[in-house]
């Protein structure tokens, strides 16, 4: 059974650490809008313990969705009720990208960044043009990702670890009210699987110690195994999965 506080204590750090540029409220979901660019900054999700999702409820956000040219998204993190997704389902609604929200304590030990990365407390037009290269895909358009970094508003850091002076990793971390959020972990696609994103990812644990944080979360996909490992190893575990319905045949 999920822990309801802390779905709502990290859906709602999530909120914070990676905004969106339009917020709608309605019966305890948030639909929120940023021209396309990921499903997190572009859907409809509950906000309250047993979030009921009404079939008028339903038609309103979707309206709000096409009016926005934005492929209509609900994502479920466990707050709705229960037949909130079986009414999504019987529209044709899809299930897709179940993900896994993940948390670990972060222990004195964890507290020394790594030398070789370099933090920055705003995002340069070259980490945000380098890791939305590096994403590639619906990623890859470093307007809208600047866009979306410029609106935090807690303390953050951009992380960028370079080979031979090349930028080749990239990470941010925000840190709200005792915790480290971890976005946007990317490696160069021809430098994966040799352990520079586990640098990034440990250098932002220890700058979020440093700025008073006791734990770290974040967000990988369910199919993504060698993410899931490399998160394991470094002390992760679940603290509940969330998943997308999305409306087929609208295109973003």
């Amino acid at each position: 059974m999920n822990d309801h506080s802390l779905i709502i204590g990290l859906e709602s750090r999530l909120l914070n650490a990676w905004p969106s540029f339009e917020y709608q409220a309605y019966d305890g979901w948030i639909l929120r809008l940023a021209n396309g660019y990921s499903k997190r900054a572009n859907s409809a999700t509950p906000f309250l313990p047993h979030a009921s999702l009404a079939e008028e409820l339903i038609d309103h956000m979707i309206a709000r969705f096409v009016e926005a040219n934005v492929r209509p998204t609900f994502r479920l993190n466990g707050l709705e009720t229960e037949d909130a997704e079986e009414r999504l389902r019987l529209r044709g609604f899809k299930e897709i990208e179940p993900t896994h929200v993940l948390v670990a304590p972060i222990r004195r030990e964890d507290c020394e960044r790594d030398p070789e990365i370099e933090l920055q407390s705003r995002a340069s037009k070259g980490w945000v043009r380098e890791a939305a290269a590096s994403y590639g895909g619906d990623k890859a358009d470093d307007a809208t990702l600047m866009q979306i970094v410029s609106r935090i508003r807690q303390k953050a850091a951009f992380a960028t670890l370079s080979l031979d002076e090349k930028p080749v990793a990239w990470g941010l971390g925000v840190v709200e009210r005792g915790y480290v959020g971890l976005y946007d972990i990317v490696v160069a696609p021809d430098l994966r699987g040799i352990g520079l994103g586990r640098r990034v990812v440990s250098s932002l644990m220890a700058w979020g110690c440093q700025e008073g944080a006791h734990s770290a979360y974040l967000q990988v996909r369910e199919e993504n195994e060698v993410a899931r490992s490399l998160y394991g190893a470094l002390g992760f575990e679940m603290a509940y999965r969330y998943t997308h319905r999305v409306m087929p045949g609208r295109s973003a």
